[in-house]
């Protein structure tokens, strides 16, 4: 990332307050010309599958993905994630950063991430719901009431 540590930033102190991180990366647009972007990272316990990372580009549009806790997880130590969401570890030795892709349609944005405070950050939100346990307090009952009931099949 153009050799500067990136600004990370959470808000707030309390435990609750940790479920956002805030980094500044860089969107790679060719080989030597990046983009500052402000990425918000956002877990929601409720919701634990996901991580919502909010991308906003200075005077741009905000762009919102839902991106899977362990397939990110995954990605900042091995290639991590098939078509539209792919994330791997960058070669860089003088810093641990990652490679993250987002793509749809026919349009793609490659970024750049600081490995150790996303790590950091993820590592608490297993702590809050531990891998594994991401559907134990689901109440099954009220999630299939809204399914539509597949038809009695008939005997003959």
């Amino acid at each position: 990332m153009s050799g500067n540590q990136p600004g990370v930033r959470t808000r707030g102190t309390a435990p609750h307050d940790r479920l956002e991180l805030i980094l500044d990366i860089e969107r790679v647009l060719d080989l030597s010309t990046r983009q500052a972007v402000r990425a918000e990272f956002r877990f929601a316990p409720d919701s634990p599958l996901t991580v919502s990372a909010e991308l906003l580009v200075e005077d741009g549009p905000r762009v919102l993905w839902r991106i899977g806790r362990d397939l990110l997880q995954q990605g900042l130590y091995s290639m991590s994630g098939l078509g539209d969401v792919q994330i791997w570890p960058s070669s860089l030795e003088e810093r641990a950063t990652a490679w993250l892709q987002l793509a749809s349609g026919d349009m793609a944005a490659l970024f750049e991430l600081p490995v150790p405070p996303l790590a950091e950050w993820l590592k608490y939100t297993y702590e809050l719901v531990p891998a594994g346990h991401e559907l134990a307090t689901v109440d099954w009952d009220v999630a299939s009431a809204h399914l539509p009931h597949a038809p009695e099949a008939r005997s003959d």
